[in-house]
């Protein structure tokens, strides 16, 4: 995993309450396990018409937000079903974080795992953070919780940690690498059989 430390972008408005996984990356694309080529398919039904062509009423698809790399959101980010492909979808897209008023407690935990920063903030900040322009940049600065725009700065909670996980890069795998002298030293006194 990368560590996310400090991280400046720009941001892209999709203020909908309840968007549940099957919205972020439909079951009908579910069929991989890698973790890349599921970007092509986020939001699939809201990004394309019918004959798979971009709709251009979505703000996805709009040009001026086509690099934005935070999305700002409504209550309730990443309800139904577990699928770890929904934040495996926002960060092959190119999401490094989303901002929402709150999350699912599944969605939650597999972005933190997959190292995509989920942030809590209330509506008024999230109303602040849509209307800025499209070329506006925020920073988002992990080890001290702030984020930064143009205009204003707010602060936001994270357990410290899934802090100090995502700051040092650290998935279960690396975790348990780090304990692998002490797991190789006891594999060497277990019997062969």
């Amino acid at each position: 995993m990368e560590k996310f430390t400090v991280y400046t972008g720009t941001t892209v408005p999709f203020m909908q309450d309840n968007i549940d996984t099957d919205q972020i990356i439909p079951k009908n694309f579910l069929k991989q396990v890698d973790k890349k080529g599921f970007g092509k398919h986020l939001f699939d039904e809201w990004r394309y018409l019918e004959d798979r062509s971009p709709n251009p009423d979505f703000i996805l698809n709009a040009p001026e937000r086509q690099t934005a790399t935070i999305l700002v959101s409504g209550e309730n980010f990443g309800s139904g079903s577990s699928r770890e492909h929904a934040a495996w979808a926002l960060q092959d897209y190119g999401f490094h974080a989303v901002i929402a008023g709150s999350y699912s407690d599944i969605f939650y935990m597999n972005a933190l795992k997959n190292g995509l920063l989920p942030i809590r903030m209330p509506a008024d900040v999230r109303k602040e953070l849509s209307e800025l322009p499209a070329d506006a940049e925020v920073t988002i600065d992990l080890p001290n919780q702030t984020i930064v725009t143009p205009n204003a700065r707010y602060e936001f909670p994270i357990d410290a940690t899934w802090k100090d996980k995502l700051v040092k890069g650290l998935d279960d795998i690396a975790i348990t690498l780090e304990h692998e002298a002490a797991i190789t030293a006891y594999e060497e006194k277990m019997p062969n059989y």
